[in-house]
């Protein structure tokens, strides 16, 4: 069971996709939003979560305090999905989700839109050329004291970074590492 875990929809339950998504658990987001709420990442933040699934990681940030969420997914069961789940936390009293069908890559190279905090949590066989791509594609949209939170599989070690990113840090939970980007000073 997914549920969005503190703030102002906190226990709400979430659906998940039946096949094709693998849901954070709810120790590894509580552990990356304890991290971000100490560092008040949240309030009033432009969130974007890329390859979102049920949209558990952007709607926790809205359920924390987001000014604004958008989710992004390819698949279309997945979409639905997050698009319900955006409802049910927008009924809570949270900000509206937008959900946006659509691969990362091209959302990204479409939207005019900037972000304060970024969530990827790509599928880990992603290939890392693909992952790296995307990482690349969305220096663009970042502000300037952005955050990207990257969720892997520990075992893929560092990501492939654009020069214009750096690893700040990584914490690992379990099989899962999260690595925190930010922007690499001038």
């Amino acid at each position: 069971m997914t549920r969005i875990i503190a703030g102002i929809a906190g226990s709400l339950t979430l659906r998940v996709p039946d096949a094709g998504t693998r849901p954070t658990s709810d120790r590894v987001r509580e552990a990356i939003f304890s991290a971000l709420d100490a560092r008040d990442r949240c309030d009033d933040a432009h969130v974007l979560d890329l390859f979102a699934g049920s949209g558990a990681l952007g709607l926790e940030a809205a359920s924390r305090g987001a000014a604004s969420v958008v989710l992004v997914d390819s698949a279309r069961q997945a979409a639905t999905i997050a698009s319900r789940n955006a409802e049910a936390v927008a009924r809570a009293g949270a900000a509206r989700a937008q959900v946006v069908q659509q691969t990362a890559a091209a959302y990204l190279a479409q939207t005019s839109r900037t972000f304060d905090l970024v969530l990827v949590d790509p599928p880990y066989d992603l290939p890392p050329g693909q992952l790296s791509a995307v990482l690349e594609a969305l220096v663009p949209v970042l502000a300037d004291d952005a955050l990207v939170v990257l969720e892997q599989a520990r075992r893929t070690g560092a990501p492939e970074l654009p020069g214009d990113l750096e690893l700040a840090r990584t914490r690992t939970h379990g099989d899962t590492a999260i690595h925190w980007l930010v922007r690499r000073e001038a």
